[in-house]
């Protein structure tokens, strides 16, 4: 047989070739071929659904506190905001009794529901902030209340049961501005100064319908170069990822340039060109709330609502760290910060958490120790009656 020639096959003619789909091997995947090259579906694209599906039936947490003097539209502002009525039944303290009253501390929670996702808010009013003569101790109840929610948290995150943890952490804070001045007064600074390492700082300028257009943007423009001056932090919102879509980029270059926002709030309903609209009627006209031109009512809004998750998660991952870090000793905590004589000494809270860590650890152990004892029991008592069916067969 000549060389080159195939045995079993005809001279000058070749054997036809059949065409074998060869099948990716697991070698070939980790080559290169890839999912692609299989062709298949794993099916992890539905990982967000899942976490949508648990999140929408867990519900949200939020909570937010307004801080300002009284008669800036706090309440009316958070009432318009979320549609809801917190203070229907709060009677406005006289002249005399305002002089001599302290800031109080009044957390409200309602629990709100659109399109089956639930929100449970909390809104913690400061009443008397700014209304007293002597606002040296103004802050101390503020700050005294934002660092219990700091040690509660800490607290149930250390324990033993963490699966259903209440954040009550103060996610936002609106810092109401007052119109009338020219810009920020000492009380605003000094307040803004002691909280920003705390809380997430939003500035408003309270009551903006007493102002024309050209007198808020004055007025913008002088507050955010106090701010600048004076090294006070507010509250930025991200920068937009290059590949979010165009809308959004725009939304949120629009939003930053509203702050600090100038609000105006209102739960009437009026009704103008045979439509209702909420807003404040004067005799010149009507000024509506969620209407762009009229104020910066609907950017705050989207704002609150597009970067909720946000301030929220940096509340937990810079307010919240650094609280505890300054209670575990890692860092110290700066001077200006801690109210005189509102918390005890540092050894002395450690002692407390390890002596209830201890504790802890001796119920473990004595819970180990009774289900060890009911085991042995078990098996005693088994072992019995494996003997006494052995002693019947026999």
């Amino acid at each position: 047989m000549p060389r080159g020639i195939a045995k079993g096959s005809i001279l000058g003619e070749e054997k036809p070739k059949k065409n074998v789909e060869r099948k990716p091997t697991f070698l070939s995947f980790f080559k290169g071929g890839g999912l692609e090259m299989i062709g298949g579906f794993v099916g992890f694209a539905n990982l967000p659904n899942q976490v949508h599906r648990k999140s929408v039936k867990k519900g949200f947490e939020f909570t937010m506190m307004a801080v300002g003097e009284s008669g800036l539209g706090k309440s009316t502002l958070i009432n318009s905001l979320f549609l809801t009525n917190l203070y229907e039944e709060r009677e406005v303290p006289e002249a005399a009794i305002k002089a001599k009253q302290t800031v109080s501390i009044e957390a409200s929670t309602v629990e709100i529901e659109e399109r089956g996702v639930k929100l449970r808010l909390t809104v913690v009013d400061t009443p008397g902030f700014g209304d007293a003569i002597d606002n040296k101790n103004a802050f101390d109840p503020i700050i005294e209340y934002i660092d219990k929610q700091f040690e509660r948290y800490l607290h149930d995150e250390s324990g033993l049961n963490r699966r259903h943890i209440v954040d009550n952490r103060v996610h936002c804070c609106f810092y109401f501005i007052n119109p009338c001045g020219h810009g920020l007064r000492p009380i605003d600074i000094e307040f803004m100064k002691t909280l920003q390492t705390r809380v997430n700082l939003v500035p408003l300028i309270a009551k903006a319908d007493m102002l024309t257009p050209k007198e808020i943007k004055k007025f913008k423009k002088r507050v955010l170069e106090e701010l600048g001056k004076n090294q006070i932090h507010i509250y930025q919102l991200p920068d937009v990822e290059d590949d979010e879509d165009e809308d959004f980029k725009q939304q949120t270059q629009q939003l930053k340039s509203m702050i600090p926002f100038a609000v105006v709030g209102s739960t009437q309903l009026i009704e103008v060109k045979g439509k209702k609209v909420r807003g404040r009627l004067y005799p010149w006209g009507v000024v509506e709330v969620e209407n762009p031109d009229h104020n910066d009512f609907t950017g705050l809004r989207t704002m609150l609502i597009s970067h909720m998750q946000d301030l929220q998660e940096v509340t937990h991952d810079l307010h919240y760290e650094k609280y505890r870090a300054s209670r575990l000793g890692d860092e110290p905590e700066a001077p200006m910060m801690a109210p005189m004589g509102s918390r005890p000494p540092p050894d002395a809270e450690k002692d407390r958490i390890l002596h209830e860590k201890e504790m802890e650890l001796q119920k473990m152990q004595k819970m180990i120790e009774q289900m060890q004892m009911q085991l042995t029991m078990q098996q005693k008592a088994s072992a019995s009656a494996d003997k006494n069916s052995k002693s019947h067969k026999v």
